[in-house]
């Protein structure tokens, strides 16, 4: 049988930092062995940004991400069409090694046996692309939860746009607490279950499917003493106000996803809801901020 062909979708963006940031937004929000996304340099100085994926993608949906991420100008020259297939996500994720956070080490199977015995072990297929641990965001987040478990131990815990689970299984490791992981994707939610169970926390961690926090189960499980948000800046923006609703006096909140020049006006929008910033982490030109509910 001849293999199907993928469906292509690529530009051209301005220099390398912008480059990685536009692939790192995109590795996030692209999962499951379905799309791999790639960027090499041109003979100009520009790069060209490439995905690969194994189903025709929303064209709209697409250049709406790629406008929040590199501009609207980026996301009007997107050429679209089909290639013969090939393993792209094998391919995009070869080399990748584990990563250390703190307490944390994320890797994949093919690494179970490197991670050391004095650290909690977090696996995550090679397979997918979203949630591996190897980019800014994650690191950051996994960072910034070990130095708030260095001091409390938070009851009431949420992972908000779980994406594969990694921050919700960190967390059940680490607290062993039920907790509750939510995302606006199907696919993400069944794939945090499985990574959940995979890692022996999958009686710890509850994962639902919602928008937001339109759902009952954020009011029967709050209000939440902690809050990890890995997700991109705008809907960190829109959703200071409903998560605030959501806090227990004195929670703290891990948010991460945005770009450095995107933190003062992320931070803004939480301190207008009483929440202010106590740590800001920067890796590889994202930012991942620890903030407190006062009063």
């Amino acid at each position: 049988m001849s293999p199907l062909p993928s469906h292509r979708a690529s530009f051209a963006i301005g220099d390398e930092t912008a480059a990685r940031r536009i692939v790192d937004v995109l590795t996030e929000i692209f999962f499951e062995g379905d799309t791999a996304v790639a960027a090499f340099e041109r003979p100009d100085g520009r790069w060209d940004v490439t995905l690969h994926f194994a189903d025709a993608p929303d064209r709209a949906w697409l250049r709406e991400l790629v406008a929040d991420g590199a501009g609207r100008e980026v996301a009007a020259t997107i050429a679209f069409d089909t290639v013969e297939a090939k393993d792209w996500v094998k391919a995009s994720l070869e080399g990748l090694v584990p990563v250390p956070a703190g307490r944390f080490v994320v890797h994949g199977s093919h690494d179970r046996d490197r991670v050391p015995s004095n650290k909690l072990a977090i696996e995550i297929e090679a397979a997918l692309a979203f949630g591996t641990g190897h980019h800014g965001t994650t690191r950051g987040c996994l960072l910034l939860l070990d130095h708030v478990l260095k001091s409390s131990r938070p009851i009431r815990v949420l992972d908000l746009g779980t994406g594969t689970g990694v921050l919700a299984i960190a967390a059940a490791k680490a607290l062993h607490r039920r907790l509750l992981g939510s995302d606006i994707d199907a696919p993400s939610v069944r794939v945090a279950r499985e990574n959940a169970a995979l890692n022996g926390v999958g009686n710890l961690v509850q994962t639902i499917r919602a928008t937001g926090f339109a759902a009952p189960d954020f009011a029967s499980a709050g209000p939440f003493d902690l809050v990890l948000a890995n997700i991109l800046a705008n809907p960190l923006r829109q959703l200071a106000g409903p998560m605030a609703l959501h806090l227990a006096p004195r929670a703290q909140v891990i948010l991460s996803g945005l770009l450095t020049p995107q933190a003062p006006a992320v931070i803004a929008a939480y301190r207008a809801r009483g929440l202010v910033p106590l740590r800001h982490l920067r890796i590889e030109g994202w930012s991942s901020l620890l903030l407190r509910r006062m009063g």
